[in-house]
Formats: structure tokens, C-alpha cells, sequence
């Protein structure tokens, strides 16, 4: 996606500005449309013009405390339920979250809706890089059918349900990572510590060594003379791999060979469905449309590749188009998705089907993840013990080769 600036005018009739993230201008002015009545200039941003926004990005900002967000959401739903004014339900809350930014936002919104602005285009603006792209349209269907509580409910139980499924991915990785770390650092002592001592021993003694421990030798000796350069190396790597991954066709790039890796591109896919169908039920059950729904679960998907095919899908369904036959063209989710799909928009059951496929994949995503966790982590513990292996056996061969030569 590309940044746009933009001047417009308000539902409430006031001039604003803001930035966008669009494929297009085009997609920029439907997506400002949102919370405006007229677009009046529509310009990209100077990061966009250059391809790239990465080095001129803010260091830190705001990030949303999922956990805290839906909190909120919950509060909101239970306190509207009882009865009690909007404005004054979004200063209950405010006064009670501890998150930062939230309480900041939820101050400004207080303010706004009291002096009689919508909530939904409150959101939208205070919110803008803070709140997902769902919430302020969920908000916004829910206060244009008189049902904001409900809403709230929903959008509760959607990121309680998010914030499970990131927790036991995150709690899942920790073991593995730690142990790759672990082993990287032990393995790069023993090379440029460990063995150049013992490496001094022999060389005084003038023996010879045999060819598992001059092979040994000779990988401490390049790791020894090298590290910096190999060090900056990866580093280089890593800063470049990350600046193109900012770049928009490195983006995609990127995402596509994801998806092609092994193991790691059948979860990158599941995950994908999952965020699909998920966030589609959501925006159905919220009262959107289906091209409305496909645009903004367009903008949740993490994985870029199917981010923007999903996105091109909203004009084919504008077109008279049927989403099963969009998403089969489409050809970036699972087939069984898609025929579900299809199914639930022609018995017009799209909704339901669209949460009975959230569960499935939900339910797969998790044993994908699983299984490939499980697979892992003795590949780690094995290639651990064969480079141990190695350093020790050589070691012990020049040892037994030092003691035959006394």
C-alpha cells in the first residue's frame, strides 16, 4: 500500500485533513469517503513518490495493547447495555482504562461526541493510527442501525479471540527461539574461544593432528580472524532484506515466497484464512455489505500477497460480480474456503458459514503450528549435538594423538 494526504469535507460539514493508506487514489478516495462527504485533494506523500517510507518513519509511536483494547470493547457493550448516554460511557471508560494512548483517545472522543459529533467519525479521526480499520467500521454500522452495544459485544469477542489465538503462537515460539539462540552463542564461544586455546597447545607440541581436528582448527581460525566481517555481513543482510521489505513490490515479494516456503507457507496461509474469514464475519455480522466487508478484511491480513489480492476483489463484487467466483480468480486462499464460501452466499447464510469456516481454520492454524513446533524443536537439539559433537570429538582425537606422541 502507498500513503496519501488528503483535504475533504466532514459529514458534519467541517474541512479536514488527514493521510490514508491506499493501493490507489482511487482506493484512497473511497476509503476517505468513509468518514467524508467530499474529497477535495488527494496527493501522495513524499515517502510514497520515493517507493519507500522506512528511514523517515517515527522510531516508537503508539502501538494498540490488544488485551486493553478489548477491555474496552466489553466495558462499552456492557455499560450501553444498561442504558446509560454514549458521551458519558466513553468518559466512564476513559476515566477507568490505565492504557496511555487509549485513555488519551477516549478523552478526545469523550469530548467530541459531547459536543455532538458522530462516535463512529470521532473514532475514525482521533483513532486513525491506533484503532484497526474493523473497529471504526463496526462502529460506524452499529451506530447507523441503533445497535452500538451490540457492536461492541461482537468486536469483544473478536479480538478476546485474536488476542488468545497471538498469545499461544508467541508462548508456542518462546522455547525454540531460545534454544537457536542458546546454541548460536555457545557454538560461536567454543570457535573463537574454546578451540584457538586448544589449538596453542598442539601447535607447541608439533604434532600431527588428525583430520576432523584440522578441519576443526581451521573453521575456529576463519570464525577468529572473520567474526567482524561476518557479523557485519549478516547485519547488511538484515537492513537490506528489511528495506526491501518496505518497498511495495518487496512487500509482495516477500509474502508470495512466504507462502512457497515449506512448513512455514502452509501456516502463513492458514493464518491467512483465518484473519478472512474471522474478520469477514465480523463486518457481516456488524450489517456491512460483502464488497464493503471484503475491502476492509483486505486491510487485516497480514501477509501482503493476499492482503492485495483480496483487496482487488471489492471492485469485481461491485461489478456484479459473486464472491465465490471472485475468490476463485483471485486464487490466494484455500479451496475449501472459497467453495464454503460460495455456498453460504448462495443460500444466503454467508455470515454463519463465514464463522463456521473462522472455527476451522482457527482449529487448523493451531495444529499447524503445533506440528511444525514439534518438528522443530528436535531439528534444533539435533544439529546442536552434531556441531557439539564435532568439537568434541575432535578435541578428544588430537588429545588421544598428543598422548601417543609422549
Amino acid at each position: 500500500m502507498a500513503t496519501y494526504k488528503y483535504q475533504a469535507i466532514s459529514r458534519d460539514g467541517q474541512k479536514v485533513s488527514g493521510v490514508v493508506d491506499a493501493y490507489n487514489e482511487m482506493d484512497a478516495a473511497e476509503r476517505i469517503r468513509e468518514t467524508c462527504d467530499i474529497v477535495l485533494k488527494i496527493t501522495a506523500t513524499e515517502s510514497t513518490k520515493e517507493g519507500d517510507g522506512f528511514l523517515n518513519r517515527e522510531i516508537g509511536g503508539n502501538r494498540l495493547d490488544i488485551k486493553a483494547f478489548t477491555l474496552v470493547c466489553s466495558q462499552f457493550a456492557i455499560i450501553l447495555r444498561s442504558g446509560v448516554p454514549i458521551a458519558r460511557t466513553v468518559k466512564l471508560i476513559a476515566d477507568k482504562t490505565d492504557n496511555k494512548p487509549l485513555k488519551k483517545m477516549l478523552r478526545l472522543v469523550g469530548e467530541d461526541v459531547e459536543a455532538g459529533r458522530s462516535i463512529a467519525a470521532s473514532f475514525a479521526e482521533r483513532g486513525e493510527k491506533l484503532l484497526p480499520p474493523t473497529f471504526i467500521e463496526a462502529i460506524r454500522a452499529g451506530e447507523e442501525s441503533g445497535s452500538l452495544d451490540r457492536s461492541f459485544e461482537s468486536m469483544s469477542r473478536h479480538y478476546e479471540k485474536q488476542a488468545k489465538t497471538r498469545s499461544k503462537l508467541k508462548g508456542a515460539m518462546i522455547y525454540p527461539i531460545f534454544v537457536l539462540i542458546v546454541a548460536i552463542v555457545v557454538v560461536i564461544v567454543l570457535m573463537v574461544k574454546v578451540v584457538p586455546t586448544f589449538t596453542a597447545v598442539f601447535a607447541d607440541l608439533g604434532i600431527d593432528l588428525p583430520l576432523m581436528t584440522r578441519i576443526l582448527i581451521g573453521v575456529s581460525n576463519f570464525f577468529k580472524k572473520y567474526i567482524l566481517i561476518i557479523i557485519g555481513v549478516i547485519a547488511a543482510l538484515i537492513i537490506g532484506l528489511t528495506l526491501y521489505g518496505h518497498s511495495e513490490k518487496g512487500r509482495l515479494q516477500m509474502a508470495k515466497l512466504r507462502l512457497k516456503l515449506p512448513v512455514i507457507g502452509k501456516i502463513a496461509e492458514l493464518n491467512g484464512a483465518s484473519q478472512f474469514s474471522n474478520t469477514m464475519a465480523m463486518m457481516l455480522e456488524a450489517g456491512l455489505q460483502i464488497s464493503r466487508s471484503v475491502t476492509i478484511t483486505s486491510r487485516v491480513i497480514d501477509n501482503a500477497y493476499i492482503s492485495d489480492h483480496v483487496g482487488k476483489i471489492s471492485g469485481k463484487l461491485e461489478e456484479g460480480r459473486t464472491l465465490g467466483s471472485s475468490l476463485r480468480e483471485a486464487e490466494c486462499l484455500p479451496d475449501i474456503l472459497v467453495d464454503m464460501a460460495a455456498v453460504g452466499e448462495e443460500t444466503g447464510e454467508l455470515e454463519t458459514t463465514m464463522n463456521t469456516i473462522a472455527g476451522y481454520y482457527d482449529s487448523e492454524l493451531e495444529q499447524a503450528t503445533a506440528d511444525a513446533l514439534a518438528r522443530l524443536e528436535p531439528a534444533i537439539l539435533v544439529v546442536l549435538a552434531l556441531v557439539a559433537g564435532f568439537i568434541v570429538i575432535g578435541m578428544y582425537m588430537a588429545m588421544f594423538s598428543m598422548y601417543n606422541a609422549m
